[in-house]
Protein backbone atom coordinates (compact mmCIF):
# COMPACT_ATOMS: atom_id res chain seq x y z
CA UNK A 1 0.00 0.00 0.00
CA UNK A 2 0.84 3.59 -0.48
CA UNK A 3 2.82 4.99 3.17
CA UNK A 4 0.30 7.47 2.99
CA UNK A 5 -2.54 5.00 3.23
CA UNK A 6 -0.76 3.00 6.10
CA UNK A 7 -1.10 6.70 8.01
CA UNK A 8 -4.47 7.15 7.50
CA UNK A 9 -5.32 3.61 8.55
CA UNK A 10 -3.25 4.40 11.50
CA UNK A 11 -4.82 7.29 12.93
CA UNK A 12 -8.31 5.54 12.19
CA UNK A 13 -8.51 1.93 12.65
CA UNK A 14 -9.46 2.05 16.72
CA UNK A 15 -12.55 3.91 15.90
CA UNK A 16 -13.55 3.77 12.53
CA UNK A 17 -16.50 1.92 11.54
CA UNK A 18 -15.19 -0.31 9.30
CA UNK A 19 -12.23 -1.90 11.17
CA UNK A 20 -14.67 -2.08 13.67
CA UNK A 21 -17.50 -3.81 11.90
CA UNK A 22 -14.76 -5.83 10.50
CA UNK A 23 -13.04 -6.86 14.26
CA UNK A 24 -16.55 -7.80 15.52
CA UNK A 25 -17.48 -9.97 12.78
CA UNK A 26 -14.17 -11.92 13.14
CA UNK A 27 -14.43 -12.34 16.69
CA UNK A 28 -17.89 -13.42 16.88
CA UNK A 29 -16.71 -16.25 14.27
CA UNK A 30 -13.39 -16.52 16.51
CA UNK A 31 -16.15 -17.49 19.50
CA UNK A 32 -18.24 -19.65 17.34
CA UNK A 33 -15.84 -21.99 16.52
CA UNK A 34 -14.15 -22.05 20.34
CA UNK A 35 -10.42 -21.58 19.43
CA UNK A 36 -8.53 -22.04 22.01
CA UNK A 37 -7.08 -18.24 23.87
CA UNK A 38 -3.60 -20.73 24.17
CA UNK A 39 -3.39 -21.55 20.37
CA UNK A 40 -0.94 -20.73 18.01
CA UNK A 41 -2.16 -17.28 15.95
CA UNK A 42 -0.63 -15.93 12.84
CA UNK A 43 -2.21 -12.60 11.31
CA UNK A 44 -0.86 -12.30 8.17
CA UNK A 45 -1.36 -8.93 6.45
CA UNK A 46 -1.40 -7.00 9.92
CA UNK A 47 -1.03 -3.60 8.64
CA UNK A 48 -1.78 -1.40 11.22
CA UNK A 49 -2.16 -3.75 14.06
CA UNK A 50 -6.77 -3.90 13.95
CA UNK A 51 -6.87 -7.58 13.80
CA UNK A 52 -3.60 -7.49 16.56
CA UNK A 53 -5.70 -5.47 18.51
CA UNK A 54 -8.71 -7.70 18.54
CA UNK A 55 -7.22 -10.66 19.55
CA UNK A 56 -5.54 -8.77 22.02
CA UNK A 57 -8.71 -8.03 23.61
CA UNK A 58 -10.00 -11.38 23.18
CA UNK A 59 -7.60 -12.74 24.92
CA UNK A 60 -5.45 -14.76 23.08
CA UNK A 61 -1.90 -15.47 24.41
CA UNK A 62 0.53 -16.87 21.42
CA UNK A 63 0.17 -14.59 18.83
CA UNK A 64 2.38 -13.55 15.73
CA UNK A 65 1.80 -10.60 13.48
CA UNK A 66 3.12 -10.33 9.43
CA UNK A 67 3.42 -7.90 7.05
CA UNK A 68 5.80 -6.92 4.21
CA UNK A 69 6.07 -3.59 5.03
CA UNK A 70 8.35 -1.84 6.91
CA UNK A 71 5.89 1.34 7.41
CA UNK A 72 3.48 -1.24 8.89
CA UNK A 73 5.38 -2.78 11.54
CA UNK A 74 6.86 0.17 12.85
CA UNK A 75 3.12 1.16 13.41
CA UNK A 76 2.33 -1.71 15.39
CA UNK A 77 5.38 -1.72 17.63
CA UNK A 78 4.28 2.37 18.31
CA UNK A 79 0.91 0.92 19.48
CA UNK A 80 2.69 -2.07 21.32
CA UNK A 81 0.34 -4.74 19.58
CA UNK A 82 2.85 -7.24 19.86
CA UNK A 83 6.11 -9.04 17.36
CA UNK A 84 5.04 -8.49 13.90
CA UNK A 85 8.10 -9.98 11.41
CA UNK A 86 8.61 -8.56 7.92
CA UNK A 87 7.58 -11.50 5.56
CA UNK A 88 5.71 -12.36 1.93
CA UNK A 89 2.32 -14.49 2.46
CA UNK A 90 3.36 -16.41 -0.71
CA UNK A 91 6.77 -17.33 1.31
CA UNK A 92 5.77 -17.26 4.90
CA UNK A 93 8.75 -17.62 7.01
CA UNK A 94 7.62 -20.23 9.51
CA UNK A 95 7.69 -23.56 9.56
CA UNK A 96 4.92 -26.16 8.49
CA UNK A 97 2.03 -27.06 10.44
CA UNK A 98 2.83 -24.28 13.19
CA UNK A 99 0.03 -22.92 13.59
CA UNK A 100 -3.79 -23.65 14.55
CA UNK A 101 -5.17 -20.27 13.61
CA UNK A 102 -4.44 -17.99 10.79
CA UNK A 103 -5.92 -15.10 9.70
CA UNK A 104 -5.76 -13.41 6.49
CA UNK A 105 -8.01 -10.53 6.00
CA UNK A 106 -7.91 -8.17 2.79
CA UNK A 107 -4.42 -10.11 1.99
CA UNK A 108 -4.36 -11.76 -0.73
CA UNK A 109 -5.84 -9.95 -3.32
CA UNK A 110 -2.58 -7.83 -2.59
CA UNK A 111 -0.21 -10.26 -4.38
CA UNK A 112 -0.09 -11.72 -8.14
CA UNK A 113 -0.56 -15.29 -7.52
CA UNK A 114 -2.96 -15.71 -5.05
CA UNK A 115 -2.91 -19.55 -5.49
CA UNK A 116 0.84 -19.61 -3.74
CA UNK A 117 -0.24 -17.03 -0.60
CA UNK A 118 -3.49 -19.52 -0.30
CA UNK A 119 -1.25 -22.80 -0.48
CA UNK A 120 1.24 -21.17 2.17
CA UNK A 121 -1.61 -20.68 4.36
CA UNK A 122 -2.52 -24.60 4.10
CA UNK A 123 1.22 -25.24 4.63
CA UNK A 124 1.24 -23.58 8.26
CA UNK A 125 -1.84 -24.62 9.66
CA UNK A 126 -1.63 -27.55 11.75
CA UNK A 127 -3.97 -30.38 10.71
CA UNK A 128 -7.64 -29.42 12.17
CA UNK A 129 -6.26 -25.66 12.07
CA UNK A 130 -8.70 -23.09 10.75
CA UNK A 131 -8.29 -19.77 8.32
CA UNK A 132 -10.15 -17.22 8.19
CA UNK A 133 -10.07 -14.89 5.22
CA UNK A 134 -11.59 -12.17 3.79
CA UNK A 135 -11.18 -10.19 0.20
CA UNK A 136 -12.88 -7.27 -1.48
CA UNK A 137 -15.59 -8.45 -3.66
CA UNK A 138 -16.58 -7.31 -7.16
CA UNK A 139 -14.78 -5.87 -9.99
CA UNK A 140 -17.16 -3.26 -10.31
CA UNK A 141 -15.94 -1.61 -7.30
CA UNK A 142 -12.66 -1.32 -8.07
CA UNK A 143 -12.16 2.10 -6.75
CA UNK A 144 -9.40 4.44 -5.41
CA UNK A 145 -8.99 2.04 -2.10
CA UNK A 146 -7.76 -0.45 -4.33
CA UNK A 147 -5.59 1.84 -6.15
CA UNK A 148 -3.91 3.33 -3.20
CA UNK A 149 -3.88 -0.04 -1.39
CA UNK A 150 -2.04 -1.52 -4.72
CA UNK A 151 -4.82 -4.07 -4.90
CA UNK A 152 -4.77 -7.18 -7.98
CA UNK A 153 -7.99 -7.93 -7.98
CA UNK A 154 -11.37 -7.88 -6.37
CA UNK A 155 -13.05 -11.30 -6.22
CA UNK A 156 -16.25 -13.48 -7.10
CA UNK A 157 -17.48 -15.85 -4.60
CA UNK A 158 -16.74 -18.93 -6.60
CA UNK A 159 -13.42 -17.48 -7.76
CA UNK A 160 -12.03 -17.37 -4.30
CA UNK A 161 -13.59 -20.39 -3.26
CA UNK A 162 -11.70 -22.37 -5.79
CA UNK A 163 -8.16 -20.42 -5.11
CA UNK A 164 -8.57 -21.81 -1.17
CA UNK A 165 -9.75 -25.33 -1.88
CA UNK A 166 -7.00 -26.07 -4.89
CA UNK A 167 -4.45 -25.14 -2.04
CA UNK A 168 -6.55 -28.15 -0.26
CA UNK A 169 -8.01 -26.38 2.44
CA UNK A 170 -11.89 -27.43 3.03
CA UNK A 171 -14.38 -24.00 2.86
CA UNK A 172 -16.55 -24.83 5.65
CA UNK A 173 -18.28 -21.40 5.26
CA UNK A 174 -18.26 -18.15 3.01
CA UNK A 175 -20.75 -15.22 2.89
CA UNK A 176 -20.61 -11.51 1.30
CA UNK A 177 -20.73 -8.94 4.01
CA UNK A 178 -21.10 -5.19 3.84
CA UNK A 179 -24.38 -5.48 1.66
CA UNK A 180 -26.27 -2.69 3.17
CA UNK A 181 -23.20 -0.38 2.05
CA UNK A 182 -23.22 -2.01 -1.06
CA UNK A 183 -25.01 0.75 -3.68
CA UNK A 184 -23.84 3.76 -1.72
CA UNK A 185 -20.08 2.62 -2.18
CA UNK A 186 -20.32 1.93 -5.44
CA UNK A 187 -22.01 5.27 -6.33
CA UNK A 188 -19.37 6.84 -4.49
CA UNK A 189 -16.08 4.92 -6.20
CA UNK A 190 -18.12 6.45 -9.35
CA UNK A 191 -18.33 9.60 -8.13
CA UNK A 192 -14.63 9.66 -7.09
CA UNK A 193 -13.64 8.71 -10.28
CA UNK A 194 -15.91 11.24 -12.69
CA UNK A 195 -15.03 14.19 -10.14
CA UNK A 196 -11.18 13.18 -10.02
CA UNK A 197 -11.37 13.43 -5.99
CA UNK A 198 -8.07 13.63 -4.68
CA UNK A 199 -7.88 11.04 -1.38
CA UNK A 200 -4.65 9.63 0.44
CA UNK A 201 -7.41 7.19 1.46
CA UNK A 202 -11.33 6.41 1.79
CA UNK A 203 -11.09 6.25 5.06
CA UNK A 204 -10.59 10.00 5.08
CA UNK A 205 -14.02 10.57 4.32
CA UNK A 206 -15.23 10.12 7.63
CA UNK A 207 -16.90 12.06 10.49
CA UNK A 208 -17.71 11.44 13.86
CA UNK A 209 -21.59 11.48 13.41
CA UNK A 210 -21.33 9.87 9.91
CA UNK A 211 -18.89 7.31 11.69
CA UNK A 212 -21.82 6.95 14.41
CA UNK A 213 -24.47 6.27 11.61
CA UNK A 214 -22.58 3.73 9.32
CA UNK A 215 -21.18 2.21 12.48
CA UNK A 216 -24.68 0.83 13.50
CA UNK A 217 -25.56 0.42 10.11
CA UNK A 218 -22.25 -1.76 9.82
CA UNK A 219 -23.27 -3.68 12.95
CA UNK A 220 -26.45 -4.83 11.49
CA UNK A 221 -24.66 -5.97 8.39
CA UNK A 222 -22.31 -8.18 10.19
CA UNK A 223 -24.89 -9.71 12.54
CA UNK A 224 -27.40 -10.63 9.73
CA UNK A 225 -24.62 -11.73 6.71
CA UNK A 226 -23.44 -14.92 8.00
CA UNK A 227 -26.71 -15.73 8.22
CA UNK A 228 -28.31 -14.38 5.61
CA UNK A 229 -25.79 -15.12 3.05
CA UNK A 230 -26.68 -12.43 1.12
CA UNK A 231 -25.39 -12.87 -2.67
CA UNK A 232 -23.63 -9.68 -3.03
CA UNK A 233 -21.28 -7.57 -0.68
CA UNK A 234 -18.72 -4.96 -0.66
CA UNK A 235 -16.15 -7.94 0.67
CA UNK A 236 -16.21 -11.80 1.15
CA UNK A 237 -15.52 -13.63 4.39
CA UNK A 238 -14.09 -17.57 4.27
CA UNK A 239 -13.69 -20.00 6.93
CA UNK A 240 -11.27 -22.71 5.90
CA UNK A 241 -10.27 -25.54 7.62
CA UNK A 242 -6.50 -28.33 6.93
CA UNK A 243 -8.04 -31.66 7.21
CA UNK A 244 -7.23 -33.74 10.07
CA UNK A 245 -5.01 -36.21 9.63
CA UNK A 246 -6.84 -39.58 9.46
CA UNK A 247 -6.15 -42.35 12.00
CA UNK A 248 -4.05 -45.35 10.91
CA UNK A 249 -5.79 -48.35 10.26
CA UNK A 250 -4.89 -51.02 12.36
CA UNK A 251 -4.53 -54.10 9.85
CA UNK A 252 -6.81 -56.48 9.71
CA UNK A 253 -6.22 -60.45 11.16
CA UNK A 254 -6.16 -61.66 7.84
CA UNK A 255 -3.79 -59.33 6.47
CA UNK A 256 -1.27 -59.72 9.93
CA UNK A 257 -2.02 -64.32 9.60
CA UNK A 258 -3.37 -64.35 12.98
Amino acid sequence: MDKAVYAVEAQVEETHWWFAGRRRLVSRLLEELDVSRDARVIDIGSGTGTNLRMLREMGFRDVTGLDASPVAIQFCQEKKLGPVEQGDVCKLPFESEHFELALATDIIEHVDRDDLAAAEIQRVLRPGGVAVITVPAFASLFGLQDEVSHHKRRYRMEGLLSVIEKAGLEVERSFHFNYLLFAPIWLARQVIRVLRISLASENQVNSPALNWVLERLFLLDVRTAPKLRPPFGVSILAVARRAAERPAVAPSPEATGS
